[in-house]
């Protein structure tokens, strides 16, 4: 095994400024322990350190990956969902940040992200050629198949 990369106040400080830099969750921060060699126990502590002096937690991690993968990146719930389960995140943590998300901004982002594919179309393309490119993307993005199939017959329609 090698040897600590950090001594303890060393490797609190550190976690310190990166968790102080952009929220981070639990898992991100034991991976990053890991990386440095840090011992099991050691990590154990510097993780309930971190959460009592507020630099670490989960609820408010939650609620700023959602708002960003929403408003920046425009993802839909299920590949939001997804990446929170791959970061280990429990799973009613999951769905009270998922119900954050206002359903009319939802479905107007939904709306909007159809119409500039539709937009897209080539000359060739049939409706319904149009209408599986733009549900691919729609389900690319994360966006559930109900919704997918209410907003592009909306949109390919019109």
């Amino acid at each position: 095994m090698s040897e600590c990369k950090y001594s303890f106040s060393e490797a609190i400080l550190k976690m310190e400024s990166w968790c102080a830099y952009q929220d981070r969750c639990t898992f991100e921060v034991q991976q990053k322990l890991t990386s440095w060699f840090i011992p099991i126990d050691q990590q154990t502590e510097i993780i309930s350190q971190l959460q009592s002096n507020r630099f670490l937690d989960d609820k408010r991690f939650v609620a700023s990956f959602i708002s960003g993968k929403f408003k920046i990146k425009r993802w839909g719930k299920i590949k939001i969902k997804h990446h929170l389960i791959q970061k280990r995140i429990d799973k009613i943590a999951i769905q009270e940040g998922l119900k954050a998300i206002d359903l009319d901004a939802y479905l107007d982002t939904m709306k909007q992200l159809a119409q500039k594919k539709f937009l897209e179309k080539k000359t060739k393309d049939d409706f319904w050629a149009i209408r599986r490119r733009v549900s691919t993307y729609l389900t690319s993005k994360g966006y559930e198949s109900d919704l997918i199939h209410e907003v592009v017959s909306e949109v390919v329609i019109q």
